[in-house]
């Protein structure tokens, strides 16, 4: 006879907009235990389960935190009220967590004078709205009629919502009936809970008591912070686009880079000033699909991407948005990797010309067979076989006129994306995988004139040796990085030679002129011309997230604002669920535009998902 065994929440605190999918351990009749759902239409042993979804609601009035959303609020910004600002932004749950989140707070009402929410009706969807019912409250009652009159939920449509007990004060609201549960609006404030009852196939009667949990009170997801555009060349980019976010010249595209930090890293053991319900897979992939579409980038890196979430979500989702996607999974000699790079590229934009795969553990093997002695093999390929890879797109441009002295001329646009190595004592195996990168670069260079962009993950602070190599072209001898090379892969450090005129994104700030780049110069470091961080935690604070460009083909237009340690809140550190984009930019060129926006690495952003490393934004005019 089929039994249940345990049913949980991952996480118990749910989010407007994230769908909370119970855990269901289940054993056989054989004894064997099985995770997998037992819908009536395929039941197991004569049994199947049958879920049904509460909303348990109270008289009682209640307000949750905008900065801390799983803390009750205790005061409310008037001024939000005076702006017209989405009231959920106005409460907080201490004077010191309004004090501290100032700064930024009161961006909020500068900006509400002069824009329109970008959101729109979107933010309600996705996030709720809370309504008002005297300063400082939401009232958690009794929803209008209006909004459970149809109700769906997933696949699922639910029928009218009924009172079905009352308890005093407290009222339960049926809300669903499949596995899965997706809370609304109406939800914010209020506890679901779930039941879960074997049922006789044959009777439809259930088989002894249902398994009954419930969850903690529905919070409304943080909403993103509008951030702007610098010009660096004098022109205002963003005049330039139109209604879906894209420059409206008819030669331009724009390509974004992002680490979105793969759900098997996002650990609490890693992560734990982390809340877990703003580390939970559900909550992040939402997040992050909502802010990878809402660029409307034509071309679209992404970095540590699940092999599973690839295949079963980013690319069937991204293909309802008109993508084609191209994916390369970390080989998997050292561990069991699952997560690798994914390239999207829209079907209507470009057409796939061709795809390289980089394989460094492939490359490590013929290196250590042509330079390192036989008896030192052994060690050599334990250092260097770490299982990063690169993907390299070649793309055709479907947009672009024709030129009159060459009508059947193609325009062809390389992009690299990759993840370098972490380990921050392999200096050798960083440089090495770069220099790998960038000879097949140069291959692909020298059989064709074609435009370059290497987007990605380096873990490499500015100045060090792959930073250098990609920047300058070479690397010092004397660079103390070259000291740590204990199998001379790296020798004759002569070789350490490329001909891309390749270079950062950010360098742009420090060649403009203007008081709004003065500012911003004083926010990067003025020996490497980067930002001072793109990777914030409680441990660490430093850059290493770029974009690199061929300066003959590309230059850089604007950049979104950057910010200075100061702009963070003391008790900032990201992973984070109150913080979204740090830094970003925009790019263009002579006779292209390459628009970048660069975001530092974020686990949990004040209203995206958890995130993690840069996401850049480019826009190319031809």
């Amino acid at each position: 006879m089929l039994s249940m065994i345990r049913v949980h929440f991952p996480s118990d605190i749910p989010i407007v907009g994230c769908e909370l999918s119970p855990y269901v351990l289940l054993r056989r009749s054989d004894k064997t235990i099985t995770t997998e759902d037992v819908p009536e239409t395929a039941p197991i042993d004569g049994h199947f389960l049958r879920y049904k979804w509460y909303r348990i609601q109270s008289d009682r009035k209640v307000a949750v935190c905008s900065v801390h959303p799983t803390v009750l609020a205790t005061l409310q910004c008037l001024g939000c009220v005076k702006a017209k600002l989405p009231i959920a932004k106005s409460y907080h749950c201490s004077p010191k967590c309004f004090s501290n989140a100032w700064q930024h707070h009161r961006a909020l009402h500068d900006r509400a004078a002069n824009a329109v929410n970008e959101n729109g009706a979107e933010e309600e969807e996705l996030f709720g709205r809370l309504n008002s019912s005297g300063p400082g409250f939401i009232n958690s009652g009794l929803p209008p009629l209006a909004s459970s009159a149809n109700l769906t939920n997933g696949s699922a449509p639910l029928y009218p919502a009924a009172v079905t007990q009352r308890n005093g004060g407290e009222m339960w609201f049926e809300v669903g009936h499949s596995k899965t549960y997706t809370p609304a609006a109406d939800d914010i404030g209020n506890v679901l809970k779930l039941e879960c009852v074997i049922i006789d196939a044959e009777t439809k009667l259930p088989i002894g008591h249902p398994y009954i949990i419930t969850t903690s009170r529905v919070i409304p997801a943080p909403t993103p912070t509008p951030r702007h555009l610098i010009p660096v060349t004098g022109v205002d980019v963003m005049g330039h686009l139109d209604s879906d976010g894209r420059l409206s010249s008819a030669g331009t595209f724009t390509v974004l880079s992002y680490n979105i930090l793969a759900d098997m890293y996002a650990t609490s053991e890693s992560y734990s000033y982390c809340p877990s319900w703003a580390l939970s897979w559900p909550y992040r992939r939402q997040n992050l699909l909502r802010e990878v579409v809402g660029y409307h980038a034509d071309i679209v890196c992404l970095q540590e991407v699940q092999s599973d979430h690839f295949e079963e979500y980013f690319a069937p989702e991204l293909d309802k948005h008109g993508y084609q996607a191209l994916y390369k999974r970390k080989t998997t000699e050292v561990s069991h990797t699952l997560d690798g790079c994914a390239t999207f590229f829209r079907r209507d934009r470009f057409l796939h010309v061709k795809k390289y795969e980089v394989e460094f553990n492939k490359a490590a093997h013929s290196l250590t067979e042509a330079v390192v002695p036989s008896v030192q093999k052994k060690n050599a390929l334990n250092r260097l076989v770490k299982d990063n890879v690169a993907l390299i797109a070649v793309l055709e441009a479907k947009f672009v006129n024709q030129c009159p002295d060459n009508p059947g001329k193609r325009q062809l646009f390389c992009v690299a994306n990759t993840h370098i190595n972490v380990h921050q004592d392999l200096k050798d195996v960083k440089l090495w995988q770069v220099q790998t990168l960038l000879k097949g670069l140069e291959k692909i260079a020298a059989s064709a004139d074609i435009p370059m962009m290497v987007c990605g993950d380096f873990n490499a602070a500015p100045g060090s040796a792959p930073h250098a190599f990609l920047a300058m072209g070479k690397v010092d001898p004397m660079h103390p990085d070259l000291s740590v090379d204990p199998f001379g892969i790296l020798r004759p450090h002569a070789k350490l030679l490329h001909q891309l005129p390749l270079v950062s994104a950010y360098s742009s700030f420090a060649r403009g002129i203007g008081p709004a780049l003065d500012q911003h110069r004083r926010r990067m470091d003025p020996s490497t011309n980067e930002p001072l961080f793109t990777y914030c935690t409680r441990d660490f604070i430093g850059t290493h997230d770029y974009i690199f460009y061929t300066a003959d083909s590309l230059s850089v237009e604007s950049l979104l604002e950057l910010l200075d340690e100061d702009s963070l809140r003391k008790d900032t550190a990201l992973p984070s669920p109150e913080w979204l984009d740090l830094v970003a930019s925009i790019f263009s060129e002579e006779k292209q535009t390459m628009a970048v926006v660069f975001f530092p690495p974020q686990v949990s952003p004040l209203c995206c998902p958890p995130l993690s490393s840069s996401l850049y934004y480019a826009t190319f005019v031809l």
